[in-house]
């Protein structure tokens, strides 16, 4: 049975595959101008369905409605972004005596049929980040959803059917993972785009090892440290450390895991810290809360086993992290805090995504040994840094890998008129937001020669006169 249904997959992808390859050429045709027009239309179906969107996505991920409305509109300002920001990054260029005489020019053209490969904990933005760039840009799209979120891909699809997007333009393809290496390894596809873990981000690469001409973005995961020095606003940085670890139940990949605090405060900060995390909300999307449930029993069972490695580490538990009873199924938890003692690369806990609502505290005495261990994890995606002296940011600056670096602000809620993207194991140096125009296109160098042959165009030790040739 399962080898029938994979053939029965086998043909209907490649089926998909073959008409998006087909529709594509014909939209890269048509002007910007277009294409500007369909993408605009599919923004105000969105906006006509803010409130069922939000509602679909709060109930397949247990997003509080507020979250999941910020969302949606999150959503709609990245079509005014692209439009209004991105696309000016691929206007044609034209350069001058590119070489003596000859002018060039510089063309940004389609990549091709792209896969889109999206997450569960934002189904919405991450994807619509991924798919808007490359529709506007001349692309055709495959997009491959989280099987945990398969309602609001499926609404998304609607909303673009509802558009009127030229047919084989968008395509949705629903399954799990055994899809997902179908499509990954399909010849046809000319590039992946993809949000997930990094452990996923790795078995990309892996199977694409031979099919050179695929262009790779990879979003992966993090281990985001938070900064907070003796000078630093403290009821600012309380409120922004757990806004950054806490949010969206510690499911972002750009969520705080880890909070250094200078040992001056480390006391004020830390009794406030847990004070305030035991006062956060948690329950049902549609009532007033802060927090939602983990998405599944595999999230849950790896909270609770972080929290028992931690401490089996030998860190302190400063808030223990339980399971909630409720009134709704779901997999409720309370957020936890642990004060680590030693910093260790060799620290499973201290080194790997944990991806739900716990929080590694630190205690230093220097900036040098803050950065020391904010720097200890094999991820580069967010660092934060709370003072009040510039002179000291930039030294962070100067010191972090990190895709994003904030300065007095959490580690979450990227704005979508900058780049997006992580070093390390959190990217691949193809970062998203305003820069996905760049993988979701090439470049074409343009030489463009007008002037006629004259006495100087001779091969070097070679005995012709075209010159003087009366052809």
């Amino acid at each position: 049975m399962f080898q029938e249904v994979l053939q029965i997959y086998d043909t209907t992808i490649e089926d998909i595959v073959g008409s998006a390859v087909t529709a594509q050429k014909k939209w890269a045709k048509e002007s910007i101008t277009s294409r500007v027009e369909h993408v605009l239309r599919f923004k105000d179906v969105l906006k006509k369905h803010i409130e069922s969107f939000a509602e679909i996505i709060s109930r397949e991920t247990g997003k509080p409605l507020w979250e999941s409305k910020m969302e949606v509109q999150s959503s709609i300002n990245k079509i005014d972004i692209t439009i209004e920001a991105g696309l000016k990054l691929i206007e044609e260029q034209t350069v001058e005596n590119a070489l003596p005489g000859i002018n060039g020019r510089l063309l940004f053209r389609p990549k091709g049929l792209l896969l889109v490969i999206g997450p569960f904990n934002f189904p919405l933005h991450l994807p619509n980040g991924h798919i808007i760039p490359a529709l506007l840009t001349g692309n055709a799209v495959i997009f491959k959803p989280s099987e945990i979120t398969p309602l609001v891909a499926q609404f998304y699809a609607q909303c673009i059917l509802e558009a009127k997007i030229p047919a084989g333009i968008f395509n949705l393809i629903q399954g799990d993972s055994n899809v997902g290496k179908k499509l990954v390894s399909n010849k046809k596809i000319d590039g992946i785009l993809f949000t997930g873990s990094y452990e996923n981000g790795l078995r990309i690469k892996e199977a694409t090892l031979k099919d050179y001409w695929k262009i790779l973005a990879l979003e992966m995961g993090g281990k985001n440290a938070a900064i907070v020095w003796d000078d630093a606003d403290l009821p600012k940085a309380l409120y922004e450390c757990i806004l950054g670890a806490f949010s969206t139940t510690g499911q972002r990949c750009s969520c705080t895991s880890r909070i250094i605090l200078n040992r001056k405060i480390a006391d004020k900060f830390l009794e406030r810290f847990v004070s305030y995390t035991k006062k956060l909300t948690i329950g049902h999307w549609n009532d007033a809360v802060f927090m939602g449930p983990l998405i599944n029993p595999k999230s849950y069972d790896a909270y609770v086993n972080f929290q028992t490695l931690s401490k089996n580490e030998g860190n302190q538990i400063l808030l223990l992290g339980e399971k909630l009873e409720s009134r709704v199924c779901g997999y409720y938890v309370s957020p936890s805090i642990h004060l680590v003692h030693k910093s260790s690369k060799l620290s499973e806990y201290q080194s790997c995504e944990i991806f739900g609502p716990n929080v590694a505290v630190y205690i230093v005495d220097s900036l040098e040994e803050a950065l020391e261990i904010s720097e200890s994890t094999e991820f580069g995606l967010v660092t934060s840094f709370f003072s009040k002296s510039k002179q000291l940011f930039d030294y962070v600056i100067d010191h972090v890998q990190s895709g994003q670096i904030n300065w007095n602000r959490s580690t979450v809620g990227a704005s979508s008129k900058l780049p997006f993207g992580g070093v390390k194991k959190s990217g691949n140096d193809r970062p998203s937001a305003l820069f996905a125009v760049y993988y979701t296109t090439y470049a074409t160098s343009i030489l463009e020669d007008t002037g006629s042959l004259s006495k100087e165009h001779n091969l070097k030790n070679v005995d012709i006169d075209f010159y003087n040739d009366k052809i």
